[in-house]
């Protein structure tokens, strides 16, 4: 496998700014990364957020980023920060909780509804996944008509596996993805169907079960579950042409999956999984088991997933048509190459950069931009170079 960094490159461009005198600030060329499909650099488009976590786009340009802490803040194309969206709800920070996905509705131009995921707080130190719901301002600086539309039920103790990604599928219904909140007390939930914790919900856009969903009318089990059996699901996307699901999730050590739920199938944690316990122990019954469904691909040692993209532009064309993914426990880049629904390829892009990437996205500008998970967080924007190969 081939891996495209960023160090010799950026090595020698500082070396040579230095042998002429010119001090490395003042060098703005940024290093051509020749990978094995497309050339290409990085730029950074906006900085100093604070464990970015959501990217989604406005028919303008404009971008919005959510912030773990709870904060929505508008970014310009010119990558200036404005200050944080009010009218947003109180979001339970601790741990791994805090603000997460962002997108905009599929008719926004019509209503500037704003969709997001965060950690809800509840009685008694219990929290939750949680959809809401606003109405962006004209002048994109709150959120107006905001509420709660959809709850992760019912909600635990715990500061650890929220999910959670949206993905809207072109027919008015939405999934959003859910985490199993980790402790053994409660991961055995996701086998549950009267339960939300592990699982892949669709929905409409109010937030109502979407109408034909596989347990609907089921004595027992929640009408809005798609799929279950997952762990910790932090990229979502739709496949363009066909309008499946694909979905990445975390593993324990090892046995991070790529899958694509389907309606009504159990995808088995924490009953069979490809990794083991962070102490080095057995997970259930291991690899396989009848009834239960085997991930498309899983990597171990984990790379922490975060984020999914299919590309459909034309910017990069040795990549058109593959899946992108962050990685979180090994940072960096994963492009992925399918054919007839299975992996042929991997190539890990970025690793030298050595930043953490929560989120992937395809901007309207056909490029692909990222997050960078950290305290002093980016925007990061992939401009095409020459030297595609095909």
């Amino acid at each position: 496998m081939r891996r495209a960094g960023l160090g010799r490159l950026t090595l020698s461009i500082v070396a040579c700014a230095a042998a002429v005198g010119i001090g490395v600030a003042q060098v703005r060329t940024p290093a051509l990364i020749q990978s094995e499909k497309q050339a290409f650099t990085v730029e950074t488009v906006a900085e100093g957020l604070e464990r970015p976590w959501g990217l989604a786009f406005l028919p303008d340009g404009k971008m919005l980023v959510t912030e773990k802490a709870g904060r929505l803040r508008l970014v310009a194309a010119d990558g200036k920060l404005a200050a944080p969206v009010t009218g947003l709800p109180k979001v339970d920070a601790r741990g791994q909780g805090g603000l997460f996905d962002v997108a905009v509705a599929p008719d926004f131009a019509k209503n500037r509804l704003v969709y997001f995921t965060f950690a809800e707080a509840g009685e008694g130190g219990v929290n939750g996944t949680a959809l809401g719901r606003g109405r962006l301002a004209e002048n994109a600086g709150r959120l107006e008509e905001v509420t709660v539309i959809w709850r992760q039920s019912p909600k635990y103790a715990s500061t650890k596996h929220f999910g959670s990604r949206i993905a809207f599928t072109g027919d008015g219904k939405m999934f959003v993805t859910t985490g199993e909140r980790s402790d053994d007390a409660f991961r055995v939930k996701a086998q549950a169907l009267d339960e939300t914790l592990g699982k892949v919900v669709r929905l409409d856009l109010d937030g109502r079960p979407a109408a034909g969903n596989p347990f609907e009318g089921r004595v027992g089990a929640k009408p809005e579950i798609w799929s279950y059996g997952h762990r910790n699901i932090q990229g979502a996307a739709i496949e363009p042409g066909s309008g499946q699901l694909w979905t990445v999730e975390h593993g324990a050590r090892g046995g991070d999956e790529l899958n694509h739920p389907e309606a009504g199938k159990n995808y088995g944690w924490p009953v069979i999984a490809y990794g083991r316990e962070y102490s080095g122990g057995k997970i259930g019954e291991g690899t396989e088991k009848a009834g239960m469904e085997q991930p498309v691909h899983y990597w171990d040692p984990s790379i922490g997933p975060s984020g999914l993209v299919f590309y459909t532009g034309d910017a990069y064309p040795g990549w058109k048509g593959n899946l992108f993914t962050g990685g979180l426990a090994i940072p960096m880049l994963d492009r992925i190459e399918l054919s007839d629904g299975k992996v042929v390829k991997e190539e890990r892009l970025l690793e030298d950069l050595g930043e953490r990437i929560r989120d992937v996205r395809q901007g309207p500008d056909g490029l692909l931009y990222l997050l960078t998970d950290s305290d002093e967080g980016r925007v990061l924007r992939l401009r095409p170079g020459k030297g595609v190969r095909s």
